[in-house]
């Protein structure tokens, strides 16, 4: 779909999405309501009920072709964009960069399960992940996809899988994780380079791990296709993926042949970060995509790699961060008491134990079960009232959660206008690793997912429901709930009003 002004995306004119906080389509209504795809975030959650995640579709193909246009011009060699989908991974967004000529990488059964129901081409799947069992490894066998070799303990169990392979089916394609010994710039957790982290072959092992290769491609059941890498996510500096695409280059060129095996294919994985605040300032899709393609084909010039290898690039925040947000309903308030009426109160602060001060409570209707990266990881978020996007940013707020933990923060300190009960408060750049961290934690049904395009949106997730929550639960024999005759502490009545209470309210605000 295009912008209404009637730009396409891949257009170099829209810009690179992961130096935006909104979505690109996002535009302010003359009714002074944040619109994304040309759909009111007000009148959506009043229609679907919040916590609701709002993906805006341009944004999602843009980057897509971004990352692909940018790969062609800059790489003169064969290319593949890969859609990282631990960022957010269910049918619809498979299906969508899918259509968009990207592969997809997973990290788990369920994920190849999702891209096959996507009709992603199998041999577009590359298979990841540090432990891999042997159904995923069978799976992943016999569907045909490619799979990127972790460990010695996975590379056996490969090796044994293909074994019991009838003749003659085709040769089993994988890659060889290697920890590239690269330090950068990021959270601890999502640091993957270095040579202490749980990934990847290290440097030391790789004469003993190639001539092994060797041996087992040798009868002709598996296929060594190349190496991967990855350093890491959230990086803004260019250097280190430089660094790491010249590296790949190296063990390309140099060692691999040493060793009797030429690699076809190239993953440097990605990590480009994307803008959450306002004084954020990655590289653009374009600038990070150069620096990767000159320094990978310069490492396999000057180690006469002829033809050069195919290089596949690995982003999931890139392509889905922007592209989505998050609306919330404010409830609760909590300020300081000599403030008066918290509604009203501009910047009232709250003193801490530790002496510091902090702003005043806003309480939304989800938190840590729909976006737990601040909780986790410290995430910064940034955030707008979408009903009143005219009004003056008046107070500063913490938006907290709605969950019996302390820590349930999702800003810590958001300059806003002034909030009311009721109020949209909308929390920016939440397509990547929130949905697909959701937790049901205090029993809270995760939210709907709705992508947006042209002023019509279309539910991708459903919203959960209390059946849903207890769907798998089980009773044994001995707990097991007997048919006795109504007595005054029979809570089933109770059920039933449940029941009515939320056929009510159905569609609306689950805290109503």
């Amino acid at each position: 779909p295009p912008l209404p002004h009637g730009i396409r995306p891949g257009s170099a004119q829209a810009g690179s999405p992961n130096q935006h906080i909104l979505p690109l389509t996002a535009a302010v209504t003359p009714a002074g309501d944040l619109a994304v795809g040309g759909c009111s975030v007000p009148a959506l959650a009043r229609a679907r009920g919040t916590p609701l995640y709002i993906l805006d579709e341009f944004t999602a193909r843009h980057a897509c072709r971004l990352f692909a246009d940018s790969l062609r011009a800059a790489y003169p060699g064969p290319t593949r964009v890969l859609y990282a989908s631990k960022a957010w991974c269910c049918v619809a967004l498979c299906r969508l960069v899918s259509s968009e000529g990207a592969g997809v990488d997973v990290s788990s059964g369920g994920e190849l399960h999702t891209a096959l129901l996507a009709r992603v081409p199998p041999a577009h799947i590359f298979f990841h992940g540090n432990n891999k069992t042997r159904r995923e490894i069978e799976e992943a066998v016999f569907c045909g996809c490619v799979l990127v070799v972790d460990n010695w303990h996975e590379l056996r169990l490969l090796a044994d899988v293909v074994s019991g392979r009838a003749p003659p089916a085709p040769p089993t394609p994988f890659l060889v994780r290697v920890a590239p010994g690269i330090e950068c710039h990021t959270h601890e957790y999502i640091r993957t380079g270095h040579l202490s982290c749980k990934f990847g072959f290290l440097p030391d092992d790789l004469p003993r791990l190639l001539d092994h290769v060797r041996q087992l491609t040798a009868p002709g059941a598996l296929d060594f296709v190349g190496f991967h890498a990855h350093i890491g996510s959230q990086i803004f500096a260019l250097q280190p993926h430089a660094d790491l695409a010249a590296n790949d280059g190296v063990l390309a060129g140099g060692l691999a042949r040493a060793h009797g095996l030429r690699p076809r294919t190239l993953n440097v994985g990605c990590g480009l970060g994307v803008a959450y605040t306002p004084t954020d300032r990655p590289p653009s899709i374009q600038e990070w995509v150069a620096s990767v393609a000159r320094a990978v084909a310069c490492a396999c010039r000057d180690a006469a790699v002829d033809p050069l290898p195919e290089l596949l690039v690995e982003p999931g925040r890139a392509i889905i961060g922007p592209a989505g947000v998050t609306a919330y309903t404010a409830g609760s308030r909590k300020a300081s008491a000599d403030s008066g009426d918290p509604a009203t109160s501009s910047c009232d602060l709250l003193p801490c134990s530790s002496g510091e001060h902090v702003p005043s409570y806003l309480c939304v209707d989800g938190g840590m079960s729909d976006n737990p990266r601040p909780i986790t990881y410290g995430a910064v978020y940034s955030a707008v009232v979408a009903n009143r996007m005219h009004a003056t940013a008046q107070e500063v707020v913490r938006i907290a959660g709605k969950h019996c933990e302390s820590g349930d923060v999702l800003i810590r300190e958001a300059t806003l206008p002034r909030v009311q009960t009721g109020d949209v408060v909308v929390v920016a750049v939440t397509g990547a690793y929130n949905a697909s961290m959701a937790s049901n934690y205090n029993r809270t049904p995760r939210a709907e997912a709705v992508l947006v395009a042209g002023g019509a949106a279309h539910t991708i997730v459903q919203r959960e429901s209390y059946e849903d929550l207890v769907r798998r639960d089980a009773l044994p024999p001995h707990l097991a709930l007997c048919e006795e005759a109504p007595s005054s502490h029979d809570t089933r009545w109770r059920v039933r009003e449940c029941d009515w209470i939320r056929s009510k309210h159905a569609g609306s605000d689950q805290s109503s």
